[in-house]
């Protein structure tokens, strides 16, 4: 299984930053580990300050694609808001991870666990464009995994939105509700097209990572999450719902009037752990000389970089007889089928090929 939009490697933006036309003001404001550029572009004239910033987690692209589309949305319909807004957007703060197409930066850090420490070019580097830029506003732009639903046995999570913590007591500070009264203005833009599609992400507060950080500092942040929708590993309809509300919070930041009040925040369902990609039921498994009977298989993928292209090749995430995940794709065997499973090493590649088999069983 193969979806090449999922990746977004540094040379590739560069060469569509090239392209843009004004009113545009490309800038590279550094370099990474390795010594790629990292671009910024400032646009608008408008009076408040919106800092952007995407795929700080290199294989986290949806957004960064998002924001392509907001480009040509804000040089045609969406002008008039550049008379409200200066937005500055670092498209791709980790160069050498989307390149690669890893979460962490070329040394192995996680750059959303670096707003303290600041041990790596990429966070010294945000650190100085939040301080000189001075937002009034913060977009914290990622993807997520497949495994969310949207509260309790919900549907799968396609956007997650959050209202990052301030201090360890989640306190509702004036920050934190101004982010939350634009949060709830996405959800009611976008609740038609996508019901019950729309979660809440986790409040846990962490001042490592980047948007506790902005929000610690009394700037309104918004945590943005692309997660799955629908048969669409590509993720490209998850790509126009994430432009809709990046549409939706820019119009709400600019016309505050607009926004309803932040306890519709809490409406929104909370994520919940619940899927795998592929729940397989009914499969007889030998381990090791002992049968487990009418098992269930539980499979995850996991994406990797071949050759320019993302695979996503089918993981064993569990098994058992009362697995309490539901699957993106469910398969139930008419008989039940056996398949040799095992943690020894001198089986892995047979462990390997029988769910290979097994899978593409589930695409006829």
């Amino acid at each position: 299984m193969m979806f090449d939009n999922r990746y977004l490697s540094a040379e590739k933006l560069v060469a569509y930053l090239d392209e843009l036309s004004t009113p545009f003001n490309k800038t590279e404001i550094g370099r990474s580990v390795q010594n790629r550029p990292i671009n910024a572009l400032q646009l608008g004239a408008g009076p408040i300050r919106v800092l952007m910033w995407s795929q700080m987690h290199g294989n986290e692209a949806t957004t960064t694609r998002a924001l392509i589309d907001l480009f040509d949305y804000l040089q045609h319909k969406g002008a008039f808001l550049l008379d409200a807004l200066t937005l500055y957007i670092i498209p791709q703060l980790n160069p050498d991870g989307a390149t690669a197409y890893t979460r962490h930066n070329a040394n192995g850090i996680d750059l959303n666990r670096d707003a303290l420490m600041l041990s790596q070019p990429e966070s010294q580097l945000f650190r100085r464009v939040f301080e000189a830029f001075n937002p009034q506003w913060c977009f914290n732009l990622h993807d997520q995994r497949s495994i969310y639903a949207a509260g309790p046995n919900g549907s799968p999570a396609t956007l997650s939105f959050l209202a990052p913590s301030a201090d360890e007591g989640r306190t509702l500070t004036p920050a934190r509700k101004l982010a939350m009264e634009v949060i709830g203005s996405i959800f009611g833009a976008l609740k038609d097209d996508l019901p019950q599609g729309i979660a809440r992400y986790d409040d846990a507060f962490n001042l490592n990572c980047v948007g506790d950080y902005c929000t610690a500092q009394s700037v309104p942040t918004l945590l943005f999450e692309a997660g799955h929708y629908p048969e669409d590993y590509g993720r490209e309809t998850t790509r126009k719902f994430v432009f809709s509300a990046l549409c939706a919070a820019l119009h709400a930041i600019a016309k505050p009037e607009t926004r309803p009040s932040y306890e519709t925040y809490f409406k929104i369902p909370e994520n919940q752990t619940e899927f795998v990609d592929v729940l397989i039921e009914s499969v007889d498994l030998n381990i090791d000389g002992i049968w487990c009977y009418n098992q269930q298989l539980a499979i995850q993928y996991e994406e990797k970089l071949a050759e320019g292209h993302i695979q996503f090749l089918p993981s064993l995430n569990a098994f058992g007889t009362n697995l309490s995940a539901r699957g993106h794709l469910n398969f139930k065997f008419l008989k039940p089928e056996s398949c040799f499973l095992s943690e020894k090493e001198d089986v892995k590649n047979e462990n390997h090929r029988n769910l290979q088999i097994l899978l593409q069983k589930l695409n006829k």
